[in-house]
């Protein structure tokens, strides 16, 4: 049993066919690289997938250093629902926010815990891999991309921190759509994405109508049009093969789940 009070997921076959029908899907951000965004990233999907109507949300943070618990503490509004976890408690928090009834679940990760991000990367329907466009942060993106394709997941690439109508952006995106998906989207370098987030705030928050609360809101639009094409398949899969061809260790070896609708938040643990 772990700390959060709840026995380990069931991994029978039951179990798993439980699981995949119901409609939740997890969506990690990761990069092995320090300074990337993605606590503020998560944060801030988070928030605009609540406003979407996707709910219910949660956040889950795996980081040690709680950055994005700290933010959690300091929201006065109870949505998203955010919440302190280990990697390696990932799989029972999970099974913990289906039974409670979230359908969309964000994770925030530390920076180069190989292990760490495997663990949560196995989780996940999603990876979303914020990269700044610098040649040091490119030359770390392979690290991360061979942990999201050995887990056999979906990602995508978020060109982040961006400085406008600068020629080194465009040849950041060209550069990691040799390794996979980049989002349509970039978000650029403003100080409000980290203002906004002092007192617990997004950007859309502050001010609905500025140009970063635009960027969030299509990097949104974009990200959950990739998650229902996501749910078609699992879907398509499921209808496709008897359950009892599903591995006993869970739907994280079967490209899983489901689509968003979302919750709340506590500023503690897990569970507390």
């Amino acid at each position: 049993m772990s700390q959060f009070g709840f026995m380990p997921s069931p991994s029978s076959e039951d179990g798993v066919a439980r699981r995949i029908g119901q409609e939740m899907q997890v969506v990690a951000l990761t990069s092995q690289k320090g300074g990337s965004g993605k606590t503020t990233l998560a944060g801030h999907l988070a928030v605009e997938a609540v406003r979407a109507g996707n709910g219910p949300v949660a956040v889950v943070d795996t980081d040690p250093q709680g950055s994005l618990r700290g933010w959690g503490r300091a929201r006065a509004d109870t949505d998203p629902a955010v919440f302190a976890a280990a990697a390696d408690e990932l799989p029972d928090v999970l099974e913990r926010l289906r039974n409670e009834g979230y359908k969309l679940v964000f994770v925030d990760t530390p920076p180069a815990v190989t292990s760490s991000i495997a663990e949560v990367v196995g989780q996940s329907d999603l990876v979303v891999i914020p990269t700044r466009p610098s040649p040091h942060d490119l030359r770390a993106v392979g690290a991360t991309v061979d942990i999201v394709e050995a887990r056999g997941r979906a990602m995508v690439f978020v060109v982040n921190s961006a400085t406008p109508r600068a020629r080194i952006t465009s040849e950041a995106a060209i550069a990691l759509s040799q390794h996979g998906t980049v989002a349509p989207v970039t978000l650029h370098h403003r100080v409000d994405y980290a203002a906004s987030m002092i007192d617990g705030r997004t950007v859309m928050e502050v001010n609905e109508k500025s140009r970063s609360a635009k960027e969030v809101v299509e990097l949104w639009t974009y990200l959950a049009s990739r998650l229902e094409r996501l749910q078609e398949e699992v879907r398509e899969r499921v209808e496709e093969q008897p359950k009892a061809s599903f591995p006993a260790h869970g739907p994280a070896d079967v490209h899983r789940r489901t689509a968003p609708t979302f919750g709340r938040r506590t500023g503690g643990t897990f569970g507390q």
